[in-house]
């Protein structure tokens, strides 16, 4: 996953923004700020213009800027009912103000002020019937969205801070200024305080930075997922299954928290505030997964980060710091692959616990639709695609499933450890924990006959065929008759952090940045090399000569495993690196050709010198016989099952070198095939002032 800072918009006389929310289903943003400042904005892509760019890529206008006038002092909460399109907003005053959408622009509907205290926190149900606020003074209010009283209470002695429904509307949790968390029912009866084990040794005064119970509108990760979390300020923080969960996820992410909030499918959860690096602070967002993996960290310019939203899609968010929105895009990690002309893509329906992996030929526009169980990933290479998954018979087994491109199991291997990291090339499958390496040398296509689709599983390896290895072992190619799985168990200080895999060579990251190179099908421990970072993602070229670096901050950089060095070690760091890079493919015909993705470009290179780049946001599937071949995976996977040609496209690199031969500023280079004209341009403006 990365993300990286793509628009900013600029808040009318540097008035400085106190909180944001984007509509998950219709694009709105509205930000609220001091002295009463409230906007509805809205970007969608700019229209009248053919050959247009799509996806993140796409150029975008502002198609609604609007100022809605009713409030005097700072805005303290704003809240969409995403049902019923409504939106509710509060100031210091503890003024509300309900607004309705009319002939396109925003309108009072209802208002209603207390006079006695502030509002605190406004939070619609899932199903957009009631509202529950709640005041600075401990009064809570429960109303319906016709604007009716369905019942009040005082919470006396309580000075509240924050409001939560759960999913299916029966608890309120009530969060105050003590960085406790009470649990009611719907209708206002005490139950129990909420247990906060991630303040477990923590002194002191605590507050409450955010809390979020993702409401399962769009299904879950899987079954029994954490979605219910709570940040404090101190950057503890905690993500529960349920409000009585005694083992929760628990996070000490090292920030001081200002909020937090999940994307529209419950998997992402990100915290913004600040961090010190060094001697400097940084605004700051993490993103977790529902498990408490932490994805990635972007610094953000700027001082006072307010507010963070995520746009509906899950491939955006806001950002409100100090007088600016910041967009940002996100680079999904998808499970998916490319082979044989066939897109193999996995997606999870809301009402589904199992995944549905998707085979579709781009050639005869052919689908075979598989339900998977306990899927972890999915791999390709040439003829065959590699799915790993759980099962659920309580073993602690994992299957590897060698696939061909109809979607039919050709053969597999279960084995007794957790594969964090998985790939395969045309001879090998390499399955990869934290400390173990495990190598199966199956069968080539030319071996794979008819009968062979009938493959029995098989819960033990071949003898011959696999190995496996300690990542902290020194083997010497002599191969071992039986694969000891207990060594998966042992531990070690450096852990495996990626693989990639050629027909020749194999070669291990791990976190010190350490990379390790092995012989194929031998297995031999060949040499040792010690990179600047802590890779996320390798490759080797085409003739494993090469390796392609991204570390965990999406910057590239390439080595050299051949080049002999004056002291007679082997490796040498290339002079190339490229920032915020998210995807790339050597060529399979060429050593020195390389594809990549960098932000909304994409580049192609002849050793260390790129070309002009294209505008484009779609994943690399191939590049080979000098023609790039990538799919805009962002817009297949917003409608899963019925993906269209138009989202695949190629690129002939020798067009397109003969073309910049003749002249670099051509008004219609033609180097981009008919299929590509859909999602290639320039991209829009990156930063708007607002009026």
């Amino acid at each position: 996953m990365l993300v990286y800072l793509s628009k900013k918009i600029a808040i009318p006389n540097e008035t400085r923004l106190r909180c944001l929310s984007w509509h998950a289903g219709q694009g709105w943003i509205v930000c609220g700020g001091e002295d009463g400042l409230l906007k509805v904005l809205k970007l969608e892509p700019a229209q009248g213009s053919e050959g247009r760019a799509r996806g993140l890529a796409a150029p975008s206008n502002l198609s609604m800027n609007q100022t809605l006038e009713g409030h005097n002092g700072n805005i303290q909460v704003v809240v969409w009912n995403e049902v019923h399109h409504k939106l509710t907003t509060s100031d210091q005053n503890g003024l509300i103000v309900v607004w309705m959408l009319h002939k396109g622009l925003w309108y009072e509907e209802m208002i209603n002020n207390r006079n006695k205290s502030v509002v605190r926190d406004m939070r619609w149900n899932r199903e957009g019937l009631k509202i529950c606020i709640v005041y600075e003074d401990g009064a809570v209010i429960v109303g319906s969205v016709e604007g009716n009283r369905i019942w009040g209470k005082d919470l006396r002695g309580m000075q509240l801070t924050h409001a939560q429904w759960s999913p299916d509307s029966k608890v309120i949790l009530f969060g105050n200024s003590k960085g406790e968390i009470h649990i009611y029912d719907s209708h206002g009866t005490y139950n129990s305080k909420l247990v906060l084990h991630c303040l477990v040794g923590v002194t002191g005064v605590v507050k409450i930075a955010g809390m979020e119970w993702y409401s399962g509108v769009s299904g879950y990760v899987e079954p029994n997922c954490p979605c219910l979390a709570v940040a404090f300020d101190n950057g503890r923080a905690q993500i529960m299954r349920h409000e009585l969960d005694n083992d929760p996820v628990k996070l000490d992410t090292g920030m001081a928290v200002e909020c937090i909030c999940w994307n529209s499918t419950g998997s992402i959860l990100a915290l913004a505030g600040s961090q010190v690096f060094g001697d400097k602070e940084f605004c700051t967002v993490q993103f977790y997964t529902a498990f408490g993996e932490n994805l990635h960290t972007l610094k953000v310019p700027g001082k006072q980060l307010s507010a963070l939203t995520w746009e509906g899609s899950g491939l955006k968010i806001a950002l409100g710091v100090g007088s600016y929105i910041y967009f940002a895009n996100i680079r999904h990690d998808y499970q998916w692959g490319y082979f044989s002309n066939t897109l193999v893509y996995a997606f999870r329906k809301p009402d589904k616990v199992e995944h549905c992996v998707i085979f579709w030929n781009t050639s005869s526009g052919d689908k075979y639709a598989k339900t998977v169980k306990n899927l972890v990933s999915i791999s390709s290479c040439k003829d065959f695609c590699l799915l790993v998954t759980k099962l659920d018979d309580g073993s602690g087994q994992y299957t590897l499933l060698l696939c061909n491109a109809l979607g039919t199991p050709v053969d597999s291997r279960y084995i007794e450890m957790e594969p964090s990291f998985a790939c395969i090339c045309h001879t090998h499958i390499v399955a990869a924990s934290k400390t173990a390496l495990y190598v199966w040398h199956y069968r080539t296509s030319s071996r794979l006959a008819a009968p062979e689709l009938t493959h029995t599983l098989s819960r033990k390896g071949r003898e011959g065929q696999d190995r496996l290895i300690h990542v902290d072992d020194h083997p010497s190619g002599i191969t071992e008759s039986t694969v000891d799985f207990k060594k998966a168990t042992m531990l070690t200080a450096d852990t495996i952090c990626c693989v990639c895999a050629s027909e020749k060579s194999l070669v291990v990251g791990r976190i010190s940045g350490t990379l390790q190179r092995y012989s194929l099908p031998k297995l031999a421990l060949e040499s040792k090399h010690i990179i600047k970072c802590r890779p996320h993602c390798i490759a080797l070229n085409s003739n494993s000569t090469r390796l392609s670096i991204i570390d965990i901050n999406g910057i590239l950089s390439l080595y050299d495993l051949e080049k002999r060095n004056s002291d007679g070690s082997l490796g040498s760091q290339l002079r190339l690196e490229r920032k915020e890079v998210w995807n790339l493919k050597w060529a399979e015909d060429n050593p020195d050709l390389f594809a990549i993705m960098e932000k909304t470009r994409m580049y192609i290179f002849r050793g260390l010198d790129p070309e002009e780049p294209v505008v484009s946001s779609s994943h690399i599937c191939q590049f080979d016989a000098m023609e790039v071949r990538s799919v805009l995976l962002d817009e297949v996977m917003k409608d899963p099952e019925n993906p269209t040609d138009d989202m695949i496209s190629d690129m002939d690199i020798k067009v397109r070198t003969y073309t910049s031969i003749i002249g670099k500023h051509t008004s219609n280079p033609g180097w981009i095939s008919s299929r590509a004209c859909g999602h290639l341009n320039v991209a829009g403006p990156l930063y708007y002032s607002l009026r």
